[in-house]
């Protein structure tokens, strides 16, 4: 993708302006090596495991890649812990989500990393700047998982590159392709962070019955919702619609614990846990049951997923398409 290399890009040491967004449980080492070597970003899901889990995953990726890759934590959890074991290991791209990035951002640079920092709106986006992040993501309101705000992408994204200037810009939301890639860097941004996009990568951790209701789903059937708030109370997220979802919307949206099936166990995974209807789980490899009732998280750009393929193939597609279309973004 000669020529594309945007400030960002050269800021996190990357080749083309492609970013894989940490797409929770799905996520795993082999994905995050396999767009690092591409030539993007590969980002590690690393809140809800323990600080010698996060060691295993960081070390199985350096096994794989010399490239750079990050990890990504949710501020709504206690993820200090997970923090200093990554930074005292050395990981020099930390992203976080969902709290303010002040709390954390005065210890990544002290270890000498560049801190991401994951925003929906105009005003988290000025106040990340004021914390002193170095890069902001803008997610916009089509994206899957959990969406922090409830502006579009194409309204967002350059809302916030005027907000934020000089301080790089990553779009965020309803990014699949090419055409959308190049649309973000015309937009302002200097770099894609695809999640969707990746839930059906050889590598991933998407079980097959996930993987396909993704590659089935049309934009309209993933939707903005409550629903699935089992372990993150109060995070509206965006999830294809399914049996849960169809039953909880029947029965007026009801909140905990009087929503229809509240207690029923739906899947058991590799090590024997057992996960509840409403739990913000995904389905992953090695679990049985009902697992299209759990939550199938994806966005918008689900319509443009036809097929299941290696990472460095999604990478180096999405940058050749983008490539043979317009504006190349800042340089």
């Amino acid at each position: 993708m000669s020529g594309w290399v945007t400030p960002v890009c050269e800021r996190l040491g990357i080749e083309v302006p492609i970013v894989q967004a940490p797409i929770g449980s799905a996520v795993t080492p082999e994905l995050v090596a396999a767009v690092s070597n591409a030539g993007g970003l590969g980002m590690l899901a690393l809140t809800w495991v323990t600080p010698e889990e996060a060691l295993s995953q960081v070390r199985r990726v350096r096994a794989l890649t010399d490239r750079p890759f990050g990890v990504n934590l949710v501020l709504d959890f206690p993820i200090d812990d997970v923090l200093a074991a990554c930074l005292e290991e050395g990981v020099r791209i930390v992203s976080t989500f969902w709290g303010d990035p002040g709390a954390v951002s005065g210890r990544v640079h002290d270890a000498a990393a560049v801190h991401v920092h994951t925003v929906g709106s105009v005003r988290e986006a000025a106040h990340a700047a004021q914390a002193g992040v170095d890069v902001v993501v803008a997610q916009g309101w089509e994206a899957g998982g959990h969406v922090r705000g409830r502006v579009g992408t194409m309204a967002l994204i350059p809302a916030v590159v005027d907000a934020v200037g000089p301080i790089p810009v990553i779009a965020a939301g309803g990014i699949a392709d090419g055409r959308g890639l190049a649309a973000a860097l015309a937009l302002g941004a200097q770099a894609g962070w695809l999640g969707t996009r990746f839930l059906t990568a050889i590598e991933a951790a998407t079980h097959s019955v996930y993987r396909q209701a993704v590659l089935e789903a049309d934009p309209d059937e993933a939707v903005y919702t409550h629903c699935f708030d089992g372990g993150w109370p109060d995070a509206p997220h965006r999830a294809l619609r399914n049996s849960t979802m169809t039953a909880w919307e029947a029965a007026g949206c009801p909140a905990a614990p009087d929503r229809p099936g509240e207690a029923d166990p739906v899947a058991t995974d590799a090590r024997g846990r057992v996960h509840r209807r409403y739990d913000d789980m995904i389905p992953v490899a090695g679990m049985d049951g009902d697992l299209t009732a759990l939550a199938l998280y994806a966005g918008q750009s689900a319509g443009l997923i036809h097929g299941q393929t290696p990472a460095g193939e999604i990478v180096a597609n999405i940058a050749a398409q983008a490539t043979t279309l317009g504006p190349r973004g800042p340089r």
